[in-house]
């Protein structure tokens, strides 16, 4: 093809080649284009399947009309698969008639094909396939029209590849969704979305600025005490933004050791340090496109909030033991139980990262600030619950919902689950126990008398004295373990609570763990 019209006909070719659509389409479209250059009656694109041993027609068109061949299926030997594998690969026009003696046309044709054959080998990455235009007389072909099918051996072979492509990714898209519709299905919900416990309550105002700023990229640093609820948020920000379509990545800065952090969140490169026995990429990298949700942002290193910076502000990073400088296009949410104004003061937190995390903060009540969001709370744990260990949802009483009521939940929405799941477990799956799971929350070891709030007695006190009555129970915690927090004998593990609930309880409290350690000493 030489003339404007034959090379704009082999750019139109390439042109629909190259829209990554199913064969028998790309056929019925570029088929009437082609007529006009080769004077063929019948067109057929078919497929050389290795592993299976055969060859199969995938799509043909006819002058004047056009549509998908019949499914017409030639078995093949080992051999004639070899060979026909060899001529794939190669670029021979092969011409002649569909029924003569030579083996390899009459392998290539379908078997009730007849008439004059051209035969073009077609191969792309891994895909092998034939290109047949036929006609009644061989005198139909000359030399010009071998020469216009072997320049549209490359699109039709890209054609053929993408095909492939195509049908590839309608299986796994199939298969993602039944797996999908399996999990929904044993988790009892109708979608993968869930609608937030307490939106219409305690969280509305926190929802409310959900709203505002989920469809901007500003950063997010949404501040709450342990176990409120803050990643449930963070991917709300996620599931209501433009990114929703990508990735969300949560990371737990205070699960990293500090000498991995920098690894874990930019990436490394092969041989950088002892250890690194393979490229990894980082978090950064993971949600690209999408969110990335660092939990405990507080607990960073200074050399790693450093990096963070950088990141935050050109979007670019160097893996370790890397020169090349990446990219990424991310949204950050932060997250924290620790007030980092006091860090920045106190020197352990950098200013100017705070400055660029906190551009939007939204703070996140605890459970015992919204009491109306406990009974709605404990319906939803109660129902999951009971599905696992009964395989019927469970219901909370009026009268041990006041007991819930009474309970402060110094481990916010966390400890609440764990409760309602240790009830059901207590109630063989049938009936929950929450009386007994609440005495459960502080262990035989102690033998701590009971919260005054956890009885079924309404609370008629003032407000004071709840934190008296807190302050006391960790104390009288603190003094029979001997001011140990954490472990098996720790006040946390007596308590029922997160070691870091309890320490972030004592500094509010004012309650110095250390002085009951001084009381073992002396």
């Amino acid at each position: 093809m030489s003339t404007p019209k034959e090379m704009q006909l082999l750019l139109d070719v390439w042109r629909e080649a190259c829209r990554h659509i199913e064969i028998g389409e790309f056929v019925s479209r570029i088929a009437p284009r082609l007529v006009e250059r080769i004077p063929f009656q019948l067109l057929v694109v078919r497929r050389v399947e290795l592993e299976r041993q055969r060859i199969e027609s995938l799509a043909s068109a006819t002058e004047g009309s056009h549509g998908n061949a019949p499914r017409a299926r030639t078995e093949c030997t080992a051999s004639e698969l070899d060979r026909l594998a060899r001529w794939c690969r190669g670029k021979e026009i092969l011409s002649g008639s569909a029924r003569e003696r030579d083996p390899l046309l009459r392998l290539l044709c379908p078997p009730e094909l007849s008439g004059a054959v051209l035969a073009g080998p077609l191969a792309s990455g891994q895909e092998l396939g034939i290109l047949l235009f036929c006609a009644e007389s061989a005198d139909d072909f000359g030399g010009e029209h071998v020469a216009a099918v072997r320049q549209l051996l490359d699109p039709f072979s890209v054609a053929l590849e993408n095909d492939q492509r195509f049908h590839e990714l309608a299986r796994l898209r199939e298969a993602a969704l039944a797996d999908n519709r399996a999990l929904l299905s044993r988790l009892g919900r109708q979608e993968i979305s869930e609608s937030i416990v307490g939106a219409e309550h305690g969280l509305r105002t926190v929802l409310e600025r959900v709203e505002k700023v989920a469809s901007t990229d500003a950063p997010v640093l949404i501040l709450g005490e342990t176990g409120s609820g803050k990643e449930v948020i963070a991917r709300a920000i996620h599931a209501r933004s433009p990114r929703h379509s990508g990735p969300i990545v949560r990371v737990n800065c205070g699960a990293i050791p500090s000498e991995l952090v920098d690894s874990e969140l930019f990436g490394h490169e092969k041989g950088s340090f002892t250890g690194a026995i393979a490229t990894h990429r980082g978090w950064f990298e993971r949600a690209d496109g999408g969110t990335l949700f660092l939990d405990e942002i507080g607990e960073l290193p200074a050399a790693a909030q450093v990096r963070l910076l950088r990141i935050l502000q050109d979007g670019t990073f160097e893996r370790v033991g890397g020169h090349e400088m990446r990219t990424v296009d991310v949204r950050l949410v932060a997250a924290t139980h620790k007030n980092l104004e006091d860090m920045v003061a106190a020197g352990s937190f950098r200013q100017d990262l705070w400055y660029r995390i906190s551009v939007f903060p939204i703070h996140l009540p605890p459970l015992r600030e919204r009491p109306g969001d406990i009974p709605h709370l404990a319906e939803h744990f109660a129902a999951s619950a009971g599905k696992r260990l009964g395989g019927a949802p469970l219901a909370v009483a009026r009268e041990a919902l006041a007991v819930l009521l009474d309970y402060p939940w110094p481990g916010n929405v966390r400890e609440l689950a764990a409760v309602i799941e240790r009830a059901a477990i207590l109630g063989d799956g049938k009936r929950l126990e929450l009386a007994a799971a609440l005495g459960n929350a502080v262990p035989a070891p102690a033998r701590l008398s009971p919260l005054p709030l956890a009885s079924s007695a309404p609370m008629r006190a003032s407000p004071d004295s709840l934190e008296s009555a807190m302050r006391r129970h960790i104390e009288e915690a603190l003094t029979a373990t001997r001011g140990r927090i954490e472990g098996e004998q720790g006040a946390a593990r007596v308590l029922g609570i997160n070691p870091h609930t309890l320490r972030a309880r004592m500094r509010k409290l004012g309650i110095d763990w250390q002085r009951y350690r001084r009381v073992e000493s002396g």
